[in-house]
């Protein structure tokens, strides 16, 4: 089981500003951007320009960022999850009944938009995890 921790940092309207300043900061590139408007699901006209999803990378370096959704105020302890990506359906489901049993599910394990296998939990210590197995 190869398993890679990404640190998927979380902002509330400050996502765009942040890219910029990583991508200089660590001389990065940013891929995979995308706005809650581009997304496949229900959004506030508010929150159309706000970036649901990116990446910056460079070499090893990886960091996710987002915007927080509207209404879900950004507290100390949800700006910060990480994301762990799973090698095969067995392994999420293992890692996320795991997890759930003394944690939370914050989003049950299902197939996504994306193409992924995903879920967001709450470990018994209160860390914020994203599982995701990309088929």
């Amino acid at each position: 089981m190869k398993q890679q921790v990404t640190p998927y940092l979380i902002f509330d309207r400050q996502a765009k500003d942040a890219l910029s300043f990583y991508k200089e900061v660590f001389q990065a590139e940013i891929s995979d951007l995308q706005t809650y408007g581009e997304a496949d699901f229900p959004t506030p006209e508010e929150a159309n320009d706000l970036i649901l999803h990116a990446k910056i990378k460079k070499s090893e370096l990886l960091i996710m960022v987002s915007d927080t959704f509207p209404g879900n105020p950004l507290v100390f302890g949800n700006n910060v999850s990480l994301v762990l990506e799973c090698e095969n359906e067995a392994e999420i489901q293992q890692l996320y009944d795991a997890m759930c049993e003394k944690g939370s599910s914050l989003m049950e394990l299902q197939d996504t938009f994306w193409g992924a296998k995903y879920a967001k939990v709450k470990d018994q210590f209160g860390v914020q995890w994203d599982l995701n197995f990309t088929k």
